[in-house]
Parts: structure tokens; sequence; C-alpha cells
């Protein structure tokens, strides 16, 4: 039993076929497939009691130093660190760090 990896290039083939074995991916409709994106600030433990607590102008001190990265999650999952940035009056997240696919297996 022979297995071949073969990716096709966009620019030759409309179609963009990823093959592996027996199984053969278009990875034109892999690419459409939404993710949800979001950046963690931090995170803190706190009873129900402190909770209720809260008001309005409380300050909820988080485990995150003021200087670290923040999280960069796709679906719940760590991907990379990155830096807030202003992007055209926006929040945007300038990316600083990729996370390796063997410490991404980790947290699952």
């Amino acid at each position: 039993m022979q297995t071949s990896t073969e990716i096709n290039d966009s620019a030759t083939d409309p179609g963009r076929r990823y093959s592996s074995g027996n199984n053969d991916v278009n990875l034109d409709t892999l690419m459409k497939v939404p993710v949800q994106l979001s950046i963690e600030v931090g995170r803190t433990k706190m009873s129900i009691s402190e909770l209720l607590e809260t008001r309005e102008g409380s300050v909820i001190e988080l485990e995150r130093l003021l200087d670290e990265p923040l999280d960069i999650l796709v679906n719940g999952t760590l991907i990379a660190h990155g830096v807030v940035v202003l992007a055209n009056d926006r929040f945007g997240i300038q990316i600083t760090d990729i996370v390796s696919p063997q410490e991404r297996a980790r947290s699952i």
C-alpha cells in the first residue's frame, strides 16, 4: 500500500485539492468554514458572594500582568499571543508569537 501526499497550487488548479492516501479534500471548501476568533485579556477566580458585591466602578484584578501578551484563541483553542494595537480607530491585535502544534495538542 502506497500513500502519497499532494497539494495542488490554486494558480494552476482552481479547485485546490489536497490528497493524502485515499482521502481527497477540496481546500476551497475547507477555507470557507467559519471559526470564532477571540482575544482573552485575563482570568480570575472569585466566589459568588464576591461577584455579587461588585458594583459599577468596581475593579476586578486579573491573573495576567499588565505587560503580558494577550491570548488569541480559535474556537476556544490557544493558537497565538499578541498585543493590542490601534487600527483605523478600532482595536486590533498584533501577533507576537504563534503557539507550536505540539503545545496546541497538549491544550486539547
